[in-house]
């Protein structure tokens, strides 16, 4: 018998019973020498015929009648019965061939009952236990089995009601409890509808779009918060398109808002300790102190500039109100991203000295479910019954409300702190107010058609019995009309201009808006600009020029209290349908008067892409600050006038065409980008594993050592050890750059037609810089190196991502001014020119190299990449140095793409083969060793991942044929530049390595390389300030 008809056997037989045991022979021969026989007469070769073994016994009694003359000849071998004839030599054949058996003499009816009555027990058994995992009524024939059979017993056979009762019973068939609302009309019942709504949101915060965008987008968990990733249908041109030319939507509500309130010079004396003007404007800038534009920067821990990075952050500072002379608080608001957030807020109640204020936490209003509450409208849908009036009754006396803002807050924990000492009030308005992103040239259209300034207070009717009693007050201040005039014209000169990125950059603009949703078009429309608002060129030319007076910057949005009430009084969406279906003329435009909401509102200007040289603006747009529980009525008037709603992968397109980074993925310095690199090597790892060997890529073979993160910790590290060996040792730096030696040139490099010193920096000077470890790290072997254990596992793993970082990036604007201008080519035509306009700056010599290495060892640099020919870059592409062959072969063929890396051998596909049959040995020996056994062997054995470097990374940068420089973090194909388009970061060390060694007229090419291919192509690379 095959092994695969044993284990099928073996399978049918699992759940035969053992408590009856069958002998070989007919009978059994006592001490006597009497044989008796039991009426176990089964004698069959085979096991398979036991089930045969009833129709012989059945038989049996007859054939002892039919043969008079018993068989003289015991011997089976020669016996031979006259009354047998063709029966074979045997006797009666019964079952297969070769089964032979012998009709016995005589039976014991004793013996002969108690084997029966044996099988029969056993074959009791057999019927009553199941051999599969069917349940009862699945056993009956098609044509017996009904639908009600899984829930009621009586519809199945009498005989099989008590197994399907045991069944039944069991807690593995019970029925899933059933949910509080058990029919779908009360589940769809207003009241809970919102009790649900409410308890949704306990975990992870909703926005107030994210029933409109669930329905759409594919909805990840992310920052604590339910946001919107990517539209279900394809859109990534239909989204750059929108960009370039027409407008695209987000809903930025996640964003964290922090309030600073004291005194300016306190707060300004406070915040100076966490930021540096070398990196551009802090919160003193003249422009960003008066309230009239939005300043952004890069916030450090205190004292403690260019390490220890927070994370970068937009700030606002309030207007001084000009109809108040008394000196007030001033007010700040800092936003960031709620990654980042955590870290911020903590820094920043040390440097302000604040402490929290118990009483504080009660003035932030919270909706709170209370149990009774819960359980009074659970009794009211019991059973499906109709509510009565006395429920209505209850309900009004104790409503329940909407969760509007953040439902997760706890009521108990404090989210305000004030400072004794400077008087500093520090508060987080997270998800207090919903800020709307409008992107691209028809932004100004949409918001001009979307929103109409509110209509002033003209004294008819009640005062008293409106509900806009602040409004009210504002119309009767001469100076606060004329300022609201002047917001208004303002507004209406927008319409009229073709691209935000023709306003000053961060420009701010407060108004005060009437309810949007009173003149909604019945259809979607595209709004367009209206050029004939812009007939007064003297007003639109000083509005290009100086922006927003700062008067106009002013809004009641900073005013809580009014934002409260704004939100209370918000009439519902049922009576704007009820006001509209009593209009006399269906369809047109309903004046509420009065009654209409006053919603103060914070207009803030976007730049777009203010780096580089070319398209300058792009991706400009307008931010818009809302109360909170006014997000859907802003958000559907902006889509019906044509805006293109985009998530978070519109985001991230739209930050890597403006060429910025992203948050937190290209912020590797700060705590939130190591704990982001961390997650994403894990997701990227599993996903990796998911492939069998031989579908997914070999990054041993390919010299890729980290395809699944960055180590930017051992590539600064590693280049620093490299200056190092160079001055140890007499090859040329220059050659050496590239893999290779060459000892009959002097160690000289030409910079602009000059001979300077080859780069190098002195040990001492290295030493004395701020980061250098106490002991210098051994280069001299490879091994060495590799016992090194310099990953990024050890630096942020332990702690969970929120270990310092040794490394830093360069954000001195000053030397990255320096470092843009020596990436770019010098041609002989053009040098002369050039150097006209570059007399200003510093020159690409030893001494300029030394102090920016000495103040930044291990720093890394921004950059833009852009590749020269075909090919797209993809994350954790490989940023290499050319070699000089490769500037010979480029120019004696311009279409050359680049060389090809060669293979490189597997040194763990030994230890990877012995593993997968250390693993098949075990897995055969499961059931003999035990569970707990192999996952103690499992535990203690490091794992071997085929394709993958297993243990410490070896020497980085020259690993490969061509020495790595950096890694991209942002690649894909331009649809604005027709090309390939990276983003990542270089070594400075490296870079400035690169730049002093290669030729005037090729400097700032490298080579990219993916994880996945061994082919190397060209790119230029370019810094953008």
């Amino acid at each position: 018998m095959s092994n695969a008809r044993e284990k099928k056997h073996a399978k049918k037989m699992r759940n035969q019973p053992t408590n009856v045991t069958l002998t070989s022979g007919f009978g059994i021969t006592d001490e006597k020498g009497v044989k008796h026989h039991n009426g176990n007469e089964k004698s069959f070769h085979y096991q398979k015929q036991e089930p045969h073994a009833g129709a012989a016994q059945h038989q049996q009694p007859k054939s002892t009648h039919v043969s008079s003359e018993p068989c003289m000849n015991e011997q089976p071998s020669k016996g031979h019965c006259k009354g047998e004839k063709g029966k074979g030599q045997a006797g009666w054949r019964g079952g297969h061939q070769g089964a032979t058996r012998e009709i016995p003499k005589y039976i014991t009816a004793s013996t002969f009952a108690q084997a029966r009555a044996a099988e029969i027990n056993a074959m009791l058994k057999a019927v009553t236990q199941k051999s599969s995992n069917s349940l009862v009524f699945q056993t009956l024939p098609r044509h017996m089995r009904r639908r009600a059979m899984s829930h009621n017993v009586k519809r199945l056979p009498r005989r099989l009601r008590e197994i399907a009762q045991k069944e039944a019973e069991k807690t593995e068939h019970q029925k899933k409890e059933h949910s509080k609302n058990k029919c779908r009309k009360a589940r769809r019942c207003h009241l809970n509808l919102l009790l649900e709504f409410n308890r949704r949101q306990k975990k992870n915060v909703w926005l107030e779009t994210h029933i409109w965008h669930a329905k759409r987008f594919h909805m990840v968990k992310k920052w604590g918060y339910c946001i919107g990733e990517s539209p279900t249908v394809k859109s990534y041109r239909a989204s750059y398109r929108a960009m370039t030319n027409h407008c695209l939507l987000q809903d930025l509500s996640y964003y964290c808002c922090l309030e600073l309130n004291g005194k300016e010079e306190e707060i300004l004396k406070a915040l100076s300790r966490m930021c540096s003007i070398d990196t551009g404007l802090t919160f003193a800038a003249v422009h960003c102190l008066s309230g009239k534009r939005q300043g952004s920067l890069v916030l450090y821990r205190a004292d403690k500039y260019p390490e220890e990075m927070l994370g970068p952050i937009t700030f606002i500072w309030k207007s001084e109100d000009g109809t108040i002379t008394t000196p007030i608080n001033r007010k700040l608001w800092l936003w960031t991203h709620p990654t980042l957030k955590q870290d911020i807020l903590t820094e920043l109640k040390v440097v302000c000295q604040c402490v929290p204020l118990p009483e504080v936490a009660a003035s932030i209003p919270e909706v709170v479910l209370t149990p009774p509450e819960e359980k009074s409208h659970i009794e009211q849908t019991k059973n499906c019954k109709k509510r009565k009036r006395d429920d209505g009754e209850k309900n009004a006396n104790n409503p329940v409300k909407k969760i509007v803002g953040d439902g997760t807050r706890n009521p108990f924990q404090p989210y305000s702190w004030t400072s004794p000492a400077t008087g500093i009030v520090i508060s987080d308005l997270t998800m207090e107010m919903n800020r709307y992103r409008l992107i691209g040239p028809l932004s100004h259209s949409i918001l001009t058609e979307a929103l109409k300034t509110a209509s002033l207070y003209t004294g008819i009717g009640d005062a008293e019995t409106l509900p806009h009693s602040w409004w009210i007050e504002t119309c009767k201040n001469p100076d606060r009309v004329a300022v609201h005039h002047h917001q208004e014209a303002i507004f209406e000169l927008l319409g009229g201009i073709a691209s935000p990125a023709e306003i000053p950059a961060g420009t701010i603009l407060g108004l005060t808006v009437g309810d949007p949703r009173v003149n909604l078009p019945q259809k979607k429309s595209k709004a367009l600009p209206n050029l004939e608002k812009c007939q007064d060129n003297e007003k639109v030319r000083q509005l290009r020029l100086e922006g927003v007076p700062v008067e106009c910057s002013h809004s009641f949005i900073w005013n809580q209290d009014i934002c409260k009430s704004v939100t209370e009084n918000k009439i519902s969406e049922k009576e704007l349908n009820q006001m509209r279906s009593e209009l006399m003329v269906p369809g047109s435009q309903l004046n509420l008067g009065h009654r209409e909401s006053k919603i103060p509102i914070l207009l803030i200007q976007q730049p777009g892409k203010v780096t580089g040289e070319d398209r300058l603006g792009w991706g400009s747009g307008w931010d818009i600050l809302l109360p909170k529980g006014w997000g859907m009525a802003f958000w559907i008037p902006f889509i019906y006038r044509g805006a293109r709603v985009g998530g978070l992968k519109e985001g991230l397109i739209h930050s890597r065409y403006k060429g910025a980074p992203s948050i937190p993925d290209d912020y590797p310095d700060c705590p939130a980008g190591i704990l982001f690199a961390t997650e994403q090597e894990n997701n990227l790892l599993e996903k990796y594993k998911r492939h069998p060997p031989a579908k997914r890529p070999n990054y041993v073979k390919h010299g890729t050592l980290s395809p699944f993160r960055c180590p930017w910790e051992q590539l600064t590290r590693d280049w620093e050890s490299r200056i190092k060996a160079q001055e140890e040792s007499p090859v040329s730096p220059c050659s050496s750059a590239n893999g290779k030696s060459d000892t009959g040139k002097e160690d000289t490099c030409v910079v602009e037609g000059e001979q300077v010193p080859q780069l190098t920096c002195e040990t001492e000077a290295l030493q004395d810089s701020p980061g250098e470890p106490e002991e210098m790290m051994d280069t001299d072997s490879q091994g060495a190196t590799m016992s090194r254990d310099t990953t990024d596992e050890d630096i942020c793993g332990k702690n969970g991502g929120r270990a310092k970082s040794t490394f830093n990036v360069l954000r001195n604007r000053k030397l990255l001014k320096y470092l843009s201008a020596w990436c770019q080519p010098v041609g002989r035509r053009n040098q002369a020119v050039l150097r006209a306009s570059r007399m200003h700056q510093q020159e690409l010599t030893r001494a300029t190299c030394l102090s920016i290495l000495c103040s930044y060892p291990r720093s890394l640099v921004w950059v833009s990449l852009s590749l020269l020919r075909k090919g797209n870059p993809e994350l954790h592409t490989m940023i290499c140095i050319p070699s000089k062959e490769d500037f010979l072969r480029l120019n004696e063929d311009r279409l050359y793409c680049g060389p090809q890396e060669s293979k490189h051998s597997d040194p763990f596909k030994a230890k990877a083969r012995k593993q997968k049959e250390k693993k098949k040995t075990e897995k055969g020996q499961k059931q003999e060793r035990g569970t707990a056994g192999e996952s103690r062997c499992t535990k203690g054995c490091s794992e071997v991942i085929p394709g993958l470097w297993l243990g410490p990374l070896p020497n980085i940068t020259d690993h490969c044929s061509r020495t790595l420089l950096g890694f991209v973090t942002q690649g894909d194909f331009s649809l604005a530049a027709g090309c390939g388009r990276a983003l990542g970061f270089v070594s400075l060390t490296g870079l400035l390595e690169m730049l002093s060694s290669q030729p005037a007229d090729k400097r700032g090419l490298v080579l990219l390389r993916t994880p996945a291919s061994l082919q190397y192509r060209f790119a230029s690379i370019i810094i953008d300030i």
